[in-house]
């Protein structure tokens, strides 16, 4: 089957990658330095954790694996219960999937499409051990109302930030709002580490520790010196040569508690070298998410039956999704097709996680969270915002939204149907 050629694509890529990552790619073929655990990756969590202010920032191989390892932080044990987000694509609440808690979805804000507050303080119950979030397509949660939440009742929050990087919430940075972050540098995102990679931000030092350790193909444990076996005086040790460096620890140690088997999960060092370099483009390729994004604004803003994903005046938007929203579901189809029809590709992110067939299989059901299901089957779609987009067809998405706005709804500025209105006030 021929993939369609749109004049304004989604985008293959959602990032920009030039002669910076050429130069280091270049740079790890010809020396000789380790392309795994070298200085690439050590030098690439030092800068991402500077950058968003956490004490701690450790690689993983994607980000679906960061909040894997993130998740484990959490400690979960059987009975406990976990509010989690339906806005957010199946990665953020999958890894859940495999622990005997009780998953709590909850309904988010229409302004937003952020976790509602209002509705987390209606779940939480003594079981309450944790909260999974979603800064939804680059725009911060609620983060002070969730944190007060949480301290209150002793729960751990746990935000995902794969859209959010690049973004802020009153002067700081998704990544160090909550107890422990994850990122995704997939390809599609703000910035990527050659297609995949992820990031773990925190700034307890015994996590920082057991992700270290999970991700390093060891397990996470709580340790202590082994104790001699009886009848002899020391515990058994073998003879320990200087090529030997992981035998004394080996020997010297006995598990007091085993809490999860680790992983291979390091992040290569030219995924990290690209991933160094890619930060040092970030404002540019944030920047011109941001101005496509106030075109579209302003697009919109002239057709009282659209509106846009709201920003709070103390956030800043990263704009990894550029989502809007129609008074009713015949609006939103008529302009998913007449865009289509002009040649802009169209994306409707994510389907509620609620309503998938693993979390149905769970028990799970419609209703449960109305917002959302209503937001996502009636209203929402997502314009493409990439840096990628020629001046060409920046210009081109902004005059065919116009047109097909204005086609629909009767000319910029026209007064909205009867019908539109009376949808809009219910």
């Amino acid at each position: 089957m021929t993939e369609r050629s749109y004049v304004v694509p989604w985008g293959k890529r959602g990032g920009i990658l030039g002669e910076a990552e050429a130069a280091v790619l270049a740079e790890l073929v010809r020396d000789d330095t380790p392309l795994s655990l070298g200085t690439w990756r050590e030098r690439f969590e030092q800068s991402f954790a500077g950058l968003v202010g956490s004490e701690h920032a450790v690689t993983a191989t994607s980000g679906t694996v960061a909040l894997e390892l993130a998740i484990r932080m959490l400690d979960l044990e059987p009975g406990d219960e976990v509010i989690v987000t339906p806005q957010t694509y199946q990665a953020t609440v999958q890894p859940l999937l495999d622990y005997d808690v009780t998953v709590r979805f909850c309904d988010i804000d229409p302004a937003t499409l952020n976790i509602d507050p209002a509705a987390v303080r209606a779940l939480i119950t003594p079981r309450t051990k944790a909260l999974l979030l979603v800064h939804y397509g680059g725009c911060p949660a609620e983060m002070d109302e969730i944190m007060a939440l949480a301290d209150r009742h002793g729960f751990l929050v746990l935000e995902d930030c794969a859209h959010a990087l690049g973004a802020h919430y009153k002067g700081r940075a998704p990544g160090s709002l909550a107890h422990i972050a994850t990122f995704s540098f997939q390809n599609a995102k703000n910035i990527t580490t050659l297609g995949e990679g992820g990031m773990v931000t925190c700034d307890r030092d015994d996590w920082a520790v057991r992700l270290d350790r999970l991700r390093s193909n060891d397990v996470d444990a709580e340790l202590e010196k082994a104790v001699p076996a009886p009848g002899s005086d020391r515990a058994m040790e073998p003879i320990v040569l200087p090529w030997m460096k992981y035998s004394a620890s080996v020997y010297s140690d006995s598990v007091r508690r085993l809490r999860y088997a680790g992983t291979n999960a390091t992040m290569s060092e030219a995924a990290a070298a690209v991933g160094l370099a890619q930060l040092g483009r970030l404002d540019a390729v944030t920047e011109a998410r941001r101005a496509i994004a106030a075109r579209l604004d302003e697009v919109l803003e002239r057709y009282p039956f659209m509106r846009p994903q709201a920003t709070p005046a103390y956030s800043a938007h990263a704009h990894h999704l550029y989502t809007c929203f129609a008074d009713r579901q015949e609006v939103r189809d008529q302009l998913v097709l007449a865009l289509d029809r002009r040649g802009v590709e169209i994306q409707l992110r994510y389907f509620p996680q609620h309503l998938l067939p693993e979390w149905r299989h769970r028990g799970h059901r419609a209703g449960e969270c109305p917002v959302a299901e209503r937001l996502w089957f009636e209203e929402h779609l997502n314009l493409p915002c990439n840096p990628r987009l020629s001046g060409f067809q920046a210009d081109y998405l902004v005059e065919a939204l116009d047109e097909s706005l204005a086609e629909i709804g009767g000319g910029p500025s026209a007064p909205a149907p009867a019908v539109l209105a009376a949808v809009r006030d219910r």
